[in-house]
């Protein structure tokens, strides 16, 4: 799998806040990973957000020729799924104006991190994941307009 899918576990501190910004602005919609190879659509599913893989610039294994998997999932019977499909947002509730927390899964490693997402303005959402005191994250930038 890519590393561009890798949001959590780098070692050190976030040193920035996200810019506070309403939430009616709205999180939904299509979303950019800060390298660029893959697409996330953030949607409501229930009373938290979803945020399902829909495109990868690289669908292709090249060891393979076929379509990227879940290969690093610990569950056997999730790791020959398809990529693109995959939930990554997982009971992602709001935290406050513009902010969610929750779950992430990294498929990169298969794990599950607590997670929270920032809606840090109308075209760009802070994607966070953290084990312990460790965190790490990514900048989204929102595809098309709103």
């Amino acid at each position: 799998m890519n590393s561009t899918l890798k949001l959590v576990c780098s070692l050190g501190f976030l040193v920035s806040a996200p810019l506070a910004v309403d939430a009616s602005e709205g999180v939904a919609g299509l979303w950019l990973t800060e390298k660029g190879d893959a697409r996330i659509q953030v949607s409501p599913c229930g009373n938290a957000l979803c945020g399902k893989v829909m495109w990868l610039r690289d669908p292709i294994d090249p060891a393979t020729g076929r379509p990227q998997t879940d290969s690093k999932n610990p569950n056997a019977s999730l790791a020959a799924r398809p990529m693109i499909g995959v939930q990554l947002f997982l009971g992602m509730k709001p935290a406050g104006p513009g902010r969610w927390a929750g779950h992430i899964y990294n498929a990169d490693d298969g794990g599950v991190y607590e997670g929270k997402l920032s809606l840090t303005g109308p075209g760009t959402l802070r994607v966070e994941g953290c084990l312990a005191a460790f965190c790490g994250g990514e900048t989204w930038t929102r595809v098309g307009k709103r």
